[in-house]
């Protein structure tokens, strides 16, 4: 629930696009929908700059195995390259997460080489300039899907402003020892002059309970020991929530007639929201690029759109892992993360993808 810019926001967004059926989740719908949406922008780009608007097909063939597979080695490589290479059978398992966008880079400048190999009349640096840009718009989409999972989340805040990351609370609650129907994390409405400023934010768990056979003295024992149980000592709990460990667990409990419902006031830790970070600055980078390919298309150097991008986006992502919570154990002992170790190489490369598009300037057009 989002009340007003400068607030907290506890966010528990459902993945599944439709309640009640999984297999279609906000992730994988963003996710190809960014690559429709490219197509769409690829075909219009192709048309206004005379080339046959057919070819787009092939290319989109290839770009959508290019990010998955790269995304997914890039991840097993840099990231757990133990785990995945000691049982392989597991770099398959794509629906587990694990992708970095680091690999999907790499793997779609190689796999746009092969493509214009294959396709007469057609520049490496010429397409892949144009491609960048549906990949700006594409990672925006991403990391939105991101957000809609709560995963890749920031740091604290260690204000009273941010996202508390509700989710893997309420499916743990879900399986109490007791017949839960329902669990909702929210943040409450009279509770404001709990906020101290540090960080550490109200959050109610409302817990709907069938009463079956248990009795309310059960109930409130099981309550008692096992919410508060997972509210302090699992690992959810820990990166997620603030629950006082060394105090009694303050809750209510309702009989609703058929049901009862047990409402626990507990506090929440608030987050940055990176995704929603990276997401917006992609897409401003995406409004860039076009604009600059539509206002200059011809009279832009070969490799200048690809520089720009591979600095922007990049670069953000290297300012961006500052807020960001590190993916891997390994990262906790590193001064820069991954994600920035590897952000570097690509910005210098854009740096001199840039001066040389500029020194060499727009090439004779021989299409």
């Amino acid at each position: 629930m989002i009340s007003t810019i400068l607030d907290y926001v506890v966010w528990s967004p459902n993945p599944a696009v439709f309640p009640g059926f999984d297999r279609i989740r906000w992730y994988s719908l963003l996710f190809a929908l960014g690559f429709i949406i490219s197509q769409q922008i690829v075909i219009y780009i192709f048309k206004k700059e005379g080339h046959d608007e057919r070819l787009v097909d092939k290319l989109t063939i290839y770009m959508v195995l290019a990010t998955i597979i790269g995304a997914r080695l890039g991840h097993v490589l840099f990231y757990e390259p133990e785990k995945y290479l000691s049982n392989p059978i597991e770099i398959l398992k794509v629906w587990e997460g694990g992708l970095a966008s680091h690999g999907a880079a790499i793997a779609i400048l190689i796999a746009l080489w092969l493509y214009v190999r294959n396709t007469p009349k057609q520049r490496y640096l010429w397409v892949v300039d144009r491609i960048v840009i549906v990949v700006a718009m594409t990672g925006a989409l991403i990391r939105f899907g991101n957000l809609m999972n709560s995963e890749i989340g920031g740091k604290p805040t260690g204000t009273d402003n941010g996202f508390v990351y509700a989710h893997s609370i309420e499916e743990i609650l879900e399986t109490l020892n007791v017949p839960v129907e329902h669990v909702s994390a929210y943040k409450p409405d009279d509770r404001s002059g709990e906020l101290q400023g540090n960080g550490h934010v109200p959050v109610n768990i409302d817990i709907e309970i069938k009463k079956g056979n248990y009795q309310e003295v059960d109930l409130r024992r099981t309550l008692e020991n096992d919410v508060k149980y997972v509210l302090t000592k699992f690992n959810s709990a820990e990166k997620y929530m603030a629950e006082p460990e060394n105090t009694p667990l303050d809750y209510d409990l309702k009989d609703e007639g058929d049901h009862y419902l047990a409402t626990v006031r507990t506090f929440g830790l608030t987050k940055h929201p990176t995704q929603i970070y990276e997401s917006l600055s992609y897409f401003a980078i995406f409004i860039l690029l076009y604009a600059l390919w539509h206002k200059y298309r011809e009279k832009l150097p070969d490799g200048l759109l690809l520089g720009l991008f591979l600095i922007t986006v990049f670069g953000m992502r290297f300012v961006w892992e500052f807020f960001k919570e590190n993916q891997v154990d390994f990262e906790e002992n590193l001064t820069l993360n991954m994600g920035q170790t590897l952000s570097i190489p690509l910005v210098l490369g854009g740096i001199v993808l840039v001066i040389r598009a500029l020194k060499i300037g727009n090439p004779t057009q021989t299409d």
